[in-house]
């Protein structure tokens, strides 16, 4: 039997969401059907590429060091396609999706979208290539019914639009309680612990992440914080964590590509973000058993159902989340019941065994 060859291209295959997905999914994905193909731009954000390639996806690096000589590559990506025989393209975010779709006009080869984020948060220039180029594929995926929605709203397209939500290997995102992160940190064995796993960019707000743990240890001493993660706005997240003094409670492991030893002391999983897709980070964490408390921005609040999965306020209240965390501070039993009832939830809706289904389903589809 022919193998249906797949093409993902993508910006970079650093540690963001979009990106992790790939090799996990990879290695799920059936590999006597189908043959997968990576090409990235930026050479320097290269994290997860051994990941794919042990899952035996090959990788290619067409280096570009900003948007427009991204989409130059074009001519590279169509030589690629016939010298490897692409049946089909799969894009992430919109400078992927941009180039992807000028393959399309050129070959023919059919193109899948995925969009992470909302339209509403891109900049001007992204929005507008994005509205005039995105009938100029075969269909776009929504990662949340709130991203669908977006695209549908602002887009108007002309190509089917789906919602597949994003998932987590549940089988790999297990607890097996032999971390050693608490005590190589310092942390007292009868702590709890609140973590969060994000890239440092505005809309994840982790300087009021930060001023709703100082608020939480004011009445719990026994309260300490993980933020695993990296990004530009660094700086500004780390004065601020020295001006609340909390430099010997939260802890600041940087960049990891295994944040599995880390979810396993987490106790509380919170997020303050303004915006969100469905972020992977959520999934993992509650696959590993960690209760959520967040904002419900985005796609967090078709994961999250407010006092049933785990605990969430509106997005301009984050204020909220030191109140919603003391209740599980205060009920252990509570902290208990929404750790287990967010596995719960990732096992029946969002588990990464149903998402690589619906997508080798929608390749059979799209590659005819």
């Amino acid at each position: 039997m022919q193998k249906i060859k797949v093409l993902h291209i993508i910006k970079s295959l650093g540690r963001g969401g979009a990106e992790m997905l790939l090799p996990e999914t990879l290695k799920l994905h059936d590999k006597e059907k189908f043959e997968f193909h990576y090409i990235y731009f930026l050479p320097w954000k290269d994290q997860m590429v051994e990941a794919i390639k042990d899952a035996e996806g090959k990788v290619t690096c067409f280096e570009a060091k900003d948007n427009i000589r991204l989409l130059i590559q074009f001519k590279r990506i169509i030589r690629y396609c016939k010298e490897h025989k692409i049946d089909l393209i799969h894009c992430h975010l919109p400078w992927a999706g941009f180039v992807g779709r000028l393959v399309h006009r050129k070959t023919g080869i059919p193109v899948i979208y995925t969009e992470h984020n909302m339209q509403e948060r891109y900049h001007i220039a992204t929005k507008s290539i994005n509205k005039i180029s995105f009938n100029s594929q075969s269909l776009a995926l929504g990662v949340s019914q709130d991203v669908s929605e977006s695209i549908k709203r602002n887009i108007q397209p002309k190509i089917p639009v789906q919602t597949l939500l994003n998932g987590v290997n549940t089988e790999s995102f297990q607890r097996s309680g032999d971390s050693k992160i608490r005590s190589q940190l310092g942390i007292p064995e009868d702590a709890i612990v609140i973590g969060n796993v994000a890239v440092f960019r505005f809309q994840k707000r982790l300087v009021e992440w930060l001023q709703v743990i100082k608020k939480i240890r004011e009445k719990n001493s026994n309260v300490y914080g993980i933020i695993v993660g990296a990004g530009p706005l660094e700086e500004e997240i780390k004065k601020e964590w020295k001006d609340l003094e909390l430099e010997k409670f939260v802890f600041f492991p940087g960049l990891k590509t295994d944040v599995k030893p880390y979810f396993e002391v987490m106790d509380i999983f919170m997020m303050a973000s303004s915006f969100e897709g469905l972020p992977i980070a959520l999934l993992e964490a509650m696959s590993m058993e960690c209760a959520v408390v967040s904002t419900d921005a985005g796609g967090i609040k078709e994961v999250i159902r407010d006092g049933k999965d785990g605990l969430t306020c509106p997005v301009d209240e984050w204020e909220q989340l030191a109140n919603k965390v003391q209740i599980l501070l205060d009920e252990p039993e509570s902290l208990k019941k929404y750790k287990l009832a967010a596995r719960k939830r990732v096992i029946e809706l969002f588990s990464l065994q149903r998402m690589v289904k619906e997508l080798e389903e929608l390749y059979e589809e799209y590659s005819v």
